[in-house]
């Protein structure tokens, strides 16, 4: 369990990145649309991606993912938010099937 974690640190570090860092760009309601439904979800994408072209199929980045959003509510937003994390850990995840398939023809 400890080597599969440490495998999966640069993405959980980018994901990190992404939910506590991006926040902070936010000024106006606009913004903050734009980074929380597109600029955040395909960073996760992505990184989920690259995970899954590297790693292959890890169930446990989806559940860090969601995790890792749910302090971000209370440091970031509101209660109303507690959506994104599984909405963020349903991209992950799919990030991640998506990588799998390019996992084999490497």
């Amino acid at each position: 369990m400890k080597n599969r974690l440490t495998a999966l640190a640069p993405y959980i570090l980018a994901l990190a990145v992404n939910f506590y860092l991006l926040p902070l760009l936010m000024r106006d309601t606009g913004t903050a649309m734009l980074l929380m439904l597109c600029v955040m979800p395909l960073a996760a994408f992505v990184t989920a991606l690259a995970c899954g072209m590297r790693r292959g199929f890890s169930p446990l980045l989806p559940a860090a993912a969601f995790v890792l959003f749910l302090p971000t509510i209370f440091i970031h937003y509101n209660s109303s938010a507690w959506v994104y994390a599984v909405a963020y850990a349903v991209v992950v995840l799919a990030g991640n099937g998506v990588g799998l398939i390019f996992y084999g023809k490497r």
